[in-house]
C-alpha cells in the first residue's frame, strides 16, 4: 500500500486505516443496535394494542393500499441490491460503479418516499389522520380503537420515512466525495457503513409491511 493510499482519509486519532475501519464499523453496529431498541419499543407497543383491539386493526389495515405497500416493498428490496452493488464497487475501487449504483439507490429511495406522499395524502382526504378531524363512521369497529391503529401507522411509517430522508441526505453528502475520488479500495468504509444503515432501514420496512398492511387480508387477488 502506498503512503498516499495509506494516509488518504485517515483521521489523526488512528494509527492506520485498518484501525479506523474497525472503530467506524463497531460504531455503526452500536448505532444500529440503538435503532433496533428504538423501533423495538414501537413494535412492542403496537403488539400490545393489536392484541387488545384486533378487529379495529383489521378495519384500519384494510383501508391501506396493499398495491402501494407491495410496490414499495419491491422498491426497497431493489434498493438493497443497488446499495450492495455500490459497496462492492467501493471495495474494488470503481468510482464509476459507486456513482452509478448510489444514484440508482437514491432514485429508488425517492420513489419510495413519493409513494408515501400519495398514501398520506389519501389518508388526509379521508380524514384518517389521528387528531381533531379524524372521522370513522363504520359502527363495526370502535372509532377510538381505529384511531390507535392509525396513530401507530403514522408513527411507525413516519419514523421509517424520516430515516429514508436522512439516508438520501447522506447519499447527497457521499456523492461529491465519490466524484472527487476520495473513496478507494483501501478507504471504502464510509460507503460500507452507509450500506449497513440503508439495509437496516430496508429491513425495518420488511417488518412494517406485513404488520400494517396484511392484517386479516383476503387472498392476494384483492391487491389492486
Amino acid at each position: 500500500m502506498s503512503t498516499h493510499a495509506h494516509t488518504a482519509g485517515l483521521n489523526h486519532q488512528f494509527d492506520d486505516l485498518h484501525q479506523q475501519y474497525e472503530a467506524s464499523n463497531m460504531g455503526m453496529w452500536a448505532f444500529i443496535a440503538q435503532e433496533i431498541m428504538f423501533f423495538g419499543g414501537l413494535f412492542g407497543a403496537y403488539t400490545v394494542y393489536r392484541y387488545e383491539y384486533l378487529s379495529a386493526y383489521v378495519a384500519g389495515s384494510n383501508l391501506l393500499s396493499l398495491g402501494w405497500g407491495a410496490f414499495n416493498t419491491g422498491v426497497l428490496i431493489a434498493s438493497s441490491f443497488t446499495m450492495a452493488m455500490c459497496v462492492r464497487a467501493s471495495q474494488v475501487g470503481s468510482r464509476t460503479g459507486m456513482l452509478r449504483w448510489i444514484l440508482a439507490t437514491m432514485v429508488l429511495g425517492v420513489t419510495f418516499l413519493g409513494v408515501k406522499v400519495i398514501e398520506y395524502t389519501d389518508k388526509f382526504h379521508h380524514h384518517l389522520i389521528p387528531g381533531l378531524n379524524f372521522e370513522w363512521l363504520d359502527p363495526a369497529a370502535n372509532a377510538g380503537h381505529v384511531k390507535i391503529f392509525f396513530s401507530f401507522y403514522f408513527a411507525m411509517t413516519g419514523m421509517h420515512a424520516l430515516h429514508m430522508i436522512i439516508g438520501i441526505g447522506l447519499m447527497l453528502w457521499l456523492i461529491p466525495n465519490i466524484i472527487k475520488g476520495k473513496y478507494t479500495k483501501d478507504y471504502f468504509f464510509p460507503i460500507e457503513n452507509f450500506g449497513l444503515y440503508w439495509h437496516f432501514v430496508d429491513i425495518v420496512w420488511i417488518f412494517l409491511f406485513p404488520l400494517l398492511y396484511l392484517i386479516g387480508r383476503k387472498p392476494w387477488i384483492h391487491i389492486i
